[in-house]
């Protein structure tokens, strides 16, 4: 024998008196050792030594049973203290051996879609859930809304706030939100000795694997969780109240709970059937100060509440924000993989808001990285919300549906049904009444589906149910309106009308709360999802609604813009309904009345990113694009740059900007954009850098347009490294308000020397660019090859030193047709300006300059001027908006109204207008 019972058993034999140790041995020759058989007591006098006995014992007998006869020979010589002595130490070895036990069985598990011999650590991957303390009659609100009173399974064994003991804990939860995997934690943090310190033994028990064919006793139960099932039972249960038991899946056993107290047990090892073991432990008459945790759908509540007293209550409400996060990085493992399918699913209101279910989370998470294994990236991902839904339903009723898989099609119309009359009706809680009307009282099929939440006990009214989430049923009522009828729901005055024209009609005019049903509407019918129904949940579904949604969709923006003009999209909502039925023909069908986008005020995250994306790409008629005070999610995923650029000059490591994935979707293959206004869009050097490479690589851009003060000079540089390549045929290129300095007028102006094609260039509102930039300018502009037709330096902190410059230039140009210089003290250099005007080989038409400020001399020169050029125009362009002439005027595009809502953005300082002008009434200048 080895080990620290041996090494006491030999403390225990040696300590006896040679007559106690002769005695001993004289018991032993008594003892079978099987069949009859014994140790003859001749043999058992050649050791005369504790230790060789020991040995010998534990060949004869095995070391646990040499143990277990050596502790009823110390009690029959009554040398009981020697007993209990060896009998502390074997348990105390048992505790040891058992917390192994839970350690090998609770520490690791496998995923359904884990690879063979691929098992996950419950450590490594369990994210801490919110769970709510719950009274009897309350109704649970959406996981966002909780109360502080929020536990988690550190204190879920703690004193209540009026210092009660929890002896029964009921740990309520839906499918799929995570109850197993708390249990699974709050094993391991028993053993690791983090949690449930006061306990010395945690007996879990799975209630799906319980047999109702045999009467069982606690001892049974007990054994059931032991290695071996093996276990000193007697010791164990001399401590009842440092015992826990844990029944996971409670629902499963179906069983009414309801038996007279006279047939309920009071003795542990008294086997009874399963159901009345159980009550009998449930209602206290056995093992009373033992603790017991349920761990529950809540299906199981009502009849858990007819025989638990003093029971607390526990709800999973699922993952807070930051558990959200915390997840997709415990998921994922790597940082990076994880920060841009957090970012992709933060930017989908829907999946993010579905990620509180834990299961829902798995679910995204397994699909995004199904993605970034195939692509490296989410810009291209082919996975819509709808098809992540189906994916995470298919998995549930897999999973979790026993022998109810043939009824599941038609509960499913029914459930649906339900879902699309709450949605009508602003309904999320539904009275037992309508469910039993619907009839949805399925027990196992209505618990994977709605949430029971129990009335206050002794009232009449029954419980109410809800889905698990608002989406969920936003997801239900959309599939009502495209599943095949059933016969037997074709004649049911009670179900609701499957008219698609009318949920779209009331979304486009009065509620716009249906935007998430009518979104999941249009990925239902996309064919992956129509297959994904079929095998994933049984499901047909029927595809005559894409007809009235194609037709919708091509006709919903004309009331908004003149029948003569071309049409811009001008809302986000229409490109996620594209991108879910992601389907080529479909979106190429609704775009082609289309020729621009026109967005304002909207935040773009990365899932809104990729569904416009995905759009521009489809759409070859797209003429132009305008973003007017619109930001971009940064999706932080390193891409490999495009090749063969020999201009390129930033490093490959570099990540791309927020904007780079539509500067990507712009720039495809056969692209005709013609021009692309981003206005208060708050961009970023990297930004620059993109639209650089779309300048260089798209020639059909013709107008280019850039308000925004964190550009700066880094910025214009990037952006001039694309105007000097070959197949760069910017004809219009305005930055405005972009806090440029003379510092990067030096790459301007070779820009402009190189360029053939720039015929207007517009730098209002820069304060920065001064006299110096003016000069640097010049010199590019007196290039043989520069082509410009209007410079516009309005409230450009300009003085008379930047004027004999702009002469000199004057005085070689014969393209210049309009100079804006408004807003700007030019002092003596007017003068010197008008003066030069007069000069019959200067060919400018318009003039843009602030009459009030000038000098005296100043005035008479214009006089002279206007005398001698009568069609000149001299005024102030900050403030006066002329008609479109020159290049503007040439594009097929611009007789469109103008991109937006009709507002600019006001509050700004030396902003021009409060008001914008459609493109068309706008100068050169």
């Amino acid at each position: 024998m080895a080990g620290e019972e041996s090494t006491i058993l030999l403390e225990a034999l040696e300590g006896l008196t040679l007559e106690d140790f002769q005695e001993f041995k004289e018991k032993l020759s008594h003892v079978d050792i099987k069949e009859g058989w014994n140790i003859h007591r001749d043999e058992l006098e050649k050791f005369t030594h504790p230790s060789t006995l020991i040995n010998y014992m534990g060949d004869s007998y095995g070391e646990a049973a040499a143990m277990d006869i050596a502790i009823g020979l110390f009690e029959e010589m009554n040398q009981r203290h020697l007993a209990e002595k060896i009998l502390d130490e074997k348990v105390k070895e048992y505790k040891q051996k058992y917390r192994e036990h839970v350690a090998r069985e609770f520490l690791q598990y496998k995923e359904v879609n884990s690879w063979l011999g691929e098992n996950l650590s419950v450590s490594d991957c369990y994210t801490n859930l919110t769970i709510a303390r719950r009274s009897w009659n309350q109704h649970g609100d959406e996981p966002e809304d909780v109360s502080s009173d929020t536990v988690t399974t550190q204190t879920l064994f703690e004193p209540s706030k009026d210092g009660q003991l929890q002896r029964v804990t009921v740990l309520v939860g839906a499918s799929g939100m995570g109850k197993t995997m708390t249990i699974r934690k709050v094993m391991m943090d028993w053993v690791e000795g983090r949690l449930c310190t006061q306990f010395d033994y945690v007996f879990c028990i799975d209630c799906k694997e319980l047999s109702f064919s045999k009467e069982v006793s606690m001892v049974d139960l007990i054994s059931k969780c032991c290695p071996q099932q093996q276990t000193p039972a007697g010791r164990i249960l001399g401590n009842p109240e440092k015992i826990l038991f844990i029944f996971d899946s409670f629902e499963a056993l179906g069983l009414p709970l309801a038996q007279p107290k006279a047939e309920l047990s009071t003795d542990p090892t008294e086997a009874k059937p399963l159901e009345t073991t159980l009550l009998s432990l449930l209602k206290r008459t056995v093992l009373p100060e033992s603790s017991v945790l349920i761990a529950t759908r809540p299906t199981a509540l009502q009849s858990l509440g007819q025989c638990l007293e003093g029971e607390h209550y526990m709800e999973i409400l699922g993952f807070a924000p930051a558990a959200r996060k915390e997840y997709f990085h415990r998921y994922f493992g790597n940082d990076n993989k994880a920060d841009v399918a957090f970012r992709f699913t933060r930017g989908n209101e829907v999946l993010y808001n579905l990620c509180v279910i834990p299961i829902m989370s798995w679910t995204v998470c397994t699909i995004l990285e199904q993605e970034l294994q195939k692509r490296n990236q989410l810009l291209a991902c082919s996975k819509t919300t709808t098809q992540m839904i189906l994916f995470y339903l298919s998995w549930l009723t897999k999973h979790r549906v026993s022998n109810a898989w043939q009824n599941l099609q038609q509960f499913l119309h029914k459930l649906c049904s339900l879902a699309a009359d709450g949605i009508w009706k602003h309904k999320v809680l539904f009275e037992e009444k309508e469910i039993e009307d619907q009839g949805l009282n399925q027990p196992e099929l209505l618990s994977l589906f709605l949430n029971e939440k129990g009335l206050e006990k002794g009232t009449d009214h029954g419980n109410v149910y809800s889905f698990g989430h608002l989406h969920l049923q936003e997801f239900f009522a959309a599939m009502f309106y495209v599943l095949e009828d059933q016969e037997e729901m074709l004649s049911d005055s009670r179900i609701l009308a499957k008219d698609v024209n009318m949920l779209l009609e009331s979304y486009h005019t009065s509620r716009m709360d249906l935007n998430v049903t009518v979104q999941l509407l249009f990925g239902l019918v996309n064919p992956k999802s129509v297959e994904y129904a079929d095998e994933g949940i049984g499901c047909r579904i029927s595809l005559r609604p894409r007809e009235d949604l194609l037709r919708w969709l091509q006709t919903r923006h004309r009331d908004l813009s003149h029948p003569c003009k071309v049409m811009t999209v001008e809302d986000l909502d229409t490109f996620h309904f594209l991108f879910e039925i992601n389907e080529e023909s479909f979106v190429q069908s609704v775009l082609g009345s289309f020729t621009g986008i026109a967005l304002q005020d909207a935040k773009l995250m990365l899932y809104d990113q990729v569904a416009l994306c995905f759009c521009i790409k489809q759409w070859a008629g797209l003429l132009s694009v305008t973003l007017r005070s619109c930001s971009f999610h940064q999706q932080h995923c390193r891409q490999e740059p495009a090749k063969g650029l020999p201009w390129q000059s930033w490093q490959q490591e570099e990540l791309h900007s927020p904007l780079y994935p539509l500067c990507q979707a712009l720039g495809h293959p056969g692209s005709l954009l013609q021009s692309l206004r981003l206005q208060w869009c708050r961009l970023t050097e990297g930004d620059s850098k993109a639209l650089g490479t779309l300048l260089a690589t798209l020639p059909s851009l013709v107008h280019f347009e850039l308000g925004d003060g964190a550009l700066g000079d880094d910025g214009v540089r990037m952006l001039c490294a694309g105007l000097r390549q070959p197949d760069c045929r910017l004809r219009v290129l305005r930055l405005r308000y972009t806090h440029l300095t003379s510092a990067c007028c030096q790459d301007l102006a070779v820009a402009l020397g190189t360029s053939m094609c720039l015929e207007e260039l517009d730098l209002s509102f820069s304060a920065g660019l001064r006299d110096d930039g003016v000069t640097l300018l010049c010199e590019g502009l007196q290039h043989s090859s520069c082509q410009l037709q209007a410079l516009r330096l309005g409230s450009c902190s300009l003085t008379g030193a930047c004027c004999q410059a702009l002469v000199a230039w004057l005085g070689r140009s014969h393209s210049l047709k309009c100079l804006d210089l408004s807003d700007t003290e030019l002092g003596a250099g007017a003068t010197l300006l008008l003066r030069q005007l007069r000069h019959h080989n200067c060919m400018l038409q318009t003039l843009g300059l602030s009459t009030s400020t000038l000098s005296k001399d100043a005035l008479q020169e214009l006089v002279a001027l206007r005398a001698l050029k009568p069609n000149l125009k001299v005024t102030d362009l900050l403030e006066h908006e002329a008609p479109e002439t020159g290049a503007m005027a040439r594009l097929t595009f611009q007789r469109s109204v103008w991109a937006g809502r009709g507002a600019t953005v006001r509050g700004r300082k030396g902003l021009p207008s409060s008001r914008a002008a459609p493109p068309h009434s706008r100068s050169l200048c």
